[in-house]
C-alpha cells in the first residue's frame, strides 16, 4: 500500500496531478530510510534533515515529526513489515499543484507520498568491494538539500554503468566531492578523509554515523577537501549511504585501489557499524 495525499492506494494505481510541481519543476524534497529487522533506523536524523530541506527551498510543511512518524508507522503496518524484514522506507514531499509558473505560488499545499519496499542488506557486495570511475561533478550548487532534482545524479551515475563501473566518484575541477547518491571516504595512513559537509555533497546520515564511531575507535577524521591525486593515492576508499552502509571501493578507472582488495579499515568499520545498527533495532 501507498500512501498519497491522505489517502491509501494500491501500486499501479496512483495518479498525480498533471501540474503538479513535483513533476514540472522537481520542487520537492524526499528522504530514504532504512528498516533493520522491523525498525526504523536513524528516523530522528532523518525527519531532521527532512525539516531542513523544506527550509532551505522555502516549502512550510503542515505536518508536526508525530503526524510524519504516525505516517511511517502506518506504511510498516500495512506493508507488513515484520520483525524479520529489511527494508526501505521512502516519503517524498512536492510543493504541490498550482498553475504553471516559475516563481512559487502564494497559497499552494504540499502533497506527501510514501512507500515501503522490502530490500536485504549488501553483503555480498561488501564483501567483494565495487568498481568505480572518476567523473566531473555536473550537479547544481545546493547539494546539501535532499531534492526531487536528480537528474544529475542519474546522468553521472550512467557514464560509470557506460563504462564499466558500478559507481561513479565526482570531482569538481579535481577536487573530490562524493559519488551518484552516496558520500566517500578516503583512507591514508590509517586516517579518513572526506569531504566537509557544505553546499557540495549530501549531509549523510550514515556518514555522520561513520564519523562518530570512527572517533569512538580512536580514528582519525579529517573533514576536508583533497583532490583526484590524493585519491589515486588512497589505501583505500569507501562509500557511504542508507541503502549501501559501508560499501568498499576497490578500483577507480580501472586501476586497483590498495591491493585491490576490500581493506581492514572498511572491514572495521563495517563491522562498527553492524554493530551500531542492531544495538538501536534489537533495543
Amino acid at each position: 500500500m501507498l500512501y498519497v495525499d491522505g489517502n491509501w492506494v494500491e501500486p499501479g494505481t496512483a495518479a498525480i496531478q498533471p501540474e503538479d510541481r513535483g513533476y514540472n519543476f522537481g520542487d520537492g524534497i524526499y528522504e530514504v530510510v532504512r528498516i533493520y529487522r522491523g525498525k526504523m533506523y536513524q528516523w530522528e536524523g532523518h525527519i531532521t534533515r527532512l525539516f531542513r530541506s523544506a527550509r532551505e527551498i522555502k516549502m512550510e510543511l503542515p505536518w508536526t515529526e508525530e503526524e510524519l512518524l504516525h505516517i511511517a508507522n502506518q506504511l510498516l503496518e500495512k506493508n507488513g513489515i515484520t520483525h524479520e524484514d529489511d527494508a526501505i522506507l521512502y516519503l517524498q514531499v512536492s510543493r504541490g499543484y498550482a498553475p504553471r509558473q516559475h516563481d512559487i505560488p502564494g497559497d499552494i499545499r504540499p502533497v506527501i507520498m510514501g512507500f515501503v519496499r522490502r530490500k536485504e542488506r549488501p553483503h555480498a557486495d561488501m564483501k567483494k568491494g565495487m568498481t568505480a570511475r572518476l567523473v566531473p561533478d555536473i550537479r547544481w550548487l545546493r547539494c546539501d538539500i535532499k531534492t526531487l532534482n536528480l537528474l544529475g545524479a542519474v546522468l553521472v551515475k550512467q557514464e560509470a554503468k557506460d563504462a564499466g563501473a558500478q559507481e561513479s566518484i565526482l570531482h569538481r575541477d579535481g577536487i573530490v566531492t562524493e559519488c551518484s547518491a552516496s558520500n566517500l571516504f578516503a583512507v591514508k595512513d590509517g586516517a579518513l578523509y572526506t569531504h566537509p559537509a557544505n553546499n557540495l555533497i549530501l549531509h549523510g546520515i550514515t556518514r555522520q554515523v561513520v564519523i562518530e564511531l570512527a572517533k569512538k575507535n580512536n580514528i582519525k577524521v579529517y573533514e576536508e577537501a583533497f583532490d583526484t591525486e590524493f585519491l589515486k593515492q588512497a589505501d583505500e576508499l569507501f562509500l557511504t549511504g542508507t541503502t549501501v552502509e559501508v560499501m568498499p571501493i576497490i578500483s577507480v578507472d580501472g586501476q586497483a585501489v590498495g591491493s585491490g582488495q576490500v581493506g581492514p579499515m572498511a572491514q572495521k568499520l563495517q563491522a562498527l557499524f553492524e554493530e551500531h545498527i542492531y544495538s538501536e533495532v534489537l533495543v
